[in-house]
Parts: C-alpha cells; structure tokens; sequence
C-alpha cells in the first residue's frame, strides 16, 4: 500500500458515490449509460472472487466487498428503481464490440490458465474499455450534466494515481504487471480528451459540458 494506490481507490469510491447520490437525488438516471455500469458490475464479480478463497487484508476485503455492493447498487437504480428515465434510445453501444474481443484475449494473453486468473485477466481487460458506452452516449447527445463529468473525472483520476501506483512499486518493489499496466495505460487514454473538456468547460463553467456532435 502506497499513497498513490491509496488516493486511487479513494477516488475511484468517491466517483461511484457521486453516481449512485446523483441518481438518488434527482430520481433520476438520465445522461448515464447502464451499459457501461453492466459492465462495471462484471468487472467487479469477476475480479473479486478470489473472496472465496484468498484472504489479503480486511481493507482489501472490505473494499472488494464496498464495490460489489455499489456497483449492483447502481445496476439496481438504473434498469429498476428509476427505470423510467433511463434514455435506452442513445445508450445504444454495441458492447458486443467489447465483450467477445476482450474475453478472447483474455484466453490468449493471461498468467495461468486456470478459470480464476482468466476471469481475472478478463476483469482488466474489460475495465479498460468499459467506460467506452458512457463516452460514445456523451457524444451522441452531444452534452452531460456537470454531476456526470464529476464522476467521469474521479474514474479518470483513479486510473491516472493507480499508473503512478505502478510506478511507484517498480521503483520500489521491482514490481511490474504487464497485464494490469497496459491496461491501465490504455483506459487512461480513454479520458484524456474528456479531461481536456472537464477543465475547459465545467472547471471554469457551470451546469452541462457541451460536447461535439458525432457526424
């Protein structure tokens, strides 16, 4: 445990909290992709469940747990509770497109092939990606509500610190996961053009982030 692996996942918690007492606020799940909390939740199951079998520490396990709940939690209010309002006509990614390269390459590129660590493996080959229909649903609208880019932006920050957690441990520890590295690297580029229009746009703004239209 490092600081930079500790603000990590207190962002990333911090971003799913902003979600979930978003949509509890406003009753509300308009603007979010339910796709892209889907996938998340499937990240999350497939990742953590060595809870069955690997005890690492209680904040690991805690964690693992705090994330489970939060991401079926979310699951639940979007596709349930405020049904009414999701905008299933422009959550309309093919996450097809994600799901059948990313489990085949979790077949092919893992570190033993046995059905735990491929679920794994698959876990941060699919996080990597995953946030991809929110982006595209962003795009395709052509806005988001400044609360919703407030997420986006703790997501993003949490990928940024756990790269620098790397680094930090190779420094240190002479720690390298290739997997988990390039995956990383992978979905923070994802964000970096959303973190250019986070600070030009909300941070010196107000209300929603205007985006351009896809053509």
């Amino acid at each position: 445990m490092n600081v930079f692996r500790l603000a990590g996942d207190v962002s990333h918690l911090l971003a799913i909290i902003i979600l979930c007492m978003k949509m509890w606020r406003s009753k509300s799940c308009a603007g979010i992709s339910g796709k892209s909390q889907m996938l998340f939740a499937l990240v999350f199951t497939t990742r953590y469940l060595d809870l069955f079998t690997i005890f690492i520490s209680l904040y690991n396990t805690i964690m693992k747990v705090v994330f489970l709940l939060l991401a079926y939690t979310t699951v639940y209010l979007i596709y349930m509770r405020f049904r009414n309002s999701y905008d299933s006509e422009n959550d309309s990614f093919r996450v097809e497109f994600l799901l059948i390269p990313v489990a085949g390459l979790s077949f092919l590129e893992n570190y033993a092939f046995t059905p735990l660590e491929i679920l794994w493996t698959f876990s941060i080959y699919l996080e990597s990606v995953a946030i991809l229909p929110q982006l595209f649903m962003i795009t395709k609208t052509g806005e988001a509500e400044s609360i919703t880019t407030h997420y986006l932006f703790f997501l993003g920050l949490y990928r940024a610190l756990y790269l620098a957690n790397w680094v930090w441990r190779y420094h240190t520890e002479a720690f390298f996961d290739q997997i988990a590295v390039v995956s990383g690297v992978v979905q923070t580029i994802f964000y970096c053009d959303f973190f250019y229009l986070y600070f030009t746009r909300v941070i010196r703004g107000s209300g929603k982030m205007s985006l351009p239209m896809p053509v």
